[in-house]
């Protein structure tokens, strides 16, 4: 097999860093895979002992065919550095699989992915291949394909790279030209045409909505495992980009091989009304963040007219 490589993205958090290499290590498939791992620089004086701590680890790092460190001389933001990196490797090896610091991987994670990589190569309607399962009710297929492209554990080819764009406002416009806004929206159920609303407005900086929005505007599929080989490490609320305490995606990693078999390139209805079940569960959690940042800026607000008027009356 001609195993794809590795790429690893990594922040501030040498301990994260430390479990998702240890992780990726008890795969028989790692000492036949390159890693390359991008390491991010700080983006102020609080990071720069993560930053240090965590290229220390990565120095030490063995196991694995062969070992490439990119150290950023400067903080290039997440979805820079996944942009920048995803497109460096695939330019030069034609696939990829992507990881990052706070992902933590099933023993089978690199089997599935290679084999998958493989299995779909050539099957243009398939875009990218996916390792992280959502936590829902049903019992899904050893594998399934969905219309998306998602960013916990996953992998691609430079055909599939090919169509990312990085054009926040000229993929809303397409989903919109085409009607696609209660599809990208996952029948409704998750406010992902909000969430690329706030990457227009700069109100978030994700590469992972504008992946999405990519692969729907192409009528793209990914493949899916039908039992989770990823654990999403990241929400302990210790310094991740974008995350801060959630336990709503928690899942168990699968202790056995997603047994694969090529797939007609169709999206599971079953599999997509299942997902969109399990959305529905995370609105209230939603709400309830949405709530806090009102309540914030109300009592802010009050704060500061009442110290308008002291001093207005001063």
């Amino acid at each position: 097999m001609n195993y794809t490589p590795i790429i690893l993205f990594t922040y501030c958090r040498p301990r994260h860093t430390k479990q998702a290499v240890e992780a990726l290590l008890e795969n028989s498939e790692a000492s036949n895979s390159d890693l390359i791992i991008y390491s991010d620089g700080p983006k102020n004086e609080k990071a720069v002992e993560g930053v240090n701590a965590t290229r220390e680890y990565i120095k030490t790092i063995r196991g694995f065919k062969s070992i490439q460190i990119i150290e950023r001389p400067k903080n290039f933001g997440l979805a820079n550095s996944i942009i920048d990196g995803v497109t460096t490797v695939i330019s030069k090896y034609g696939k990829a699989i992507v990881v990052e610091d706070d992902l933590i991987v099933s023993r089978f994670f690199l089997k599935y992915m290679n084999e998958a990589l493989e299995l779909y190569e050539n099957t243009l309607e398939v875009i990218s291949i996916h390792g992280y399962m959502y936590p829902v009710k049903e019992t899904l297929p050893e594998s399934f394909f969905i219309k998306t492209a998602d960013c916990w554990g996953w992998g691609t080819w430079k055909r599939g790279w090919d169509l990312f764009n990085a054009d926040s406002k000229a993929l809303l416009e397409e989903i919109e030209t085409k009607r696609l806004c209660k599809t990208f929206d996952f029948n409704s159920c998750y406010p992902y045409v909000d969430m690329l609303k706030d990457q227009i407005n700069g109100k978030v900086d994700s590469w992972a909505i504008r992946w999405y929005a990519s692969a729907l505007v192409n009528n793209k599929l990914t493949l899916y495992p039908g039992r989770s080989l990823v654990f999403q490490n990241g929400m302990d609320g210790e310094g991740g980009t974008h995350c801060g305490e959630d336990t709503s995606y928690t899942v168990e990693i699968s202790d056995t091989p997603i047994l694969l078999e090529k797939l007609k390139a169709k999206e599971n209805k079953r599999a997509r009304r299942a997902i969109a079940d399990y959305f529905v569960t995370l609105l209230p959690i939603r709400r309830k963040e949405e709530k806090k940042i009102l309540e914030f800026y109300f009592y802010s607000l009050i704060s500061r007219i009442a110290y308008d008027d002291i001093l207005y009356f001063v």
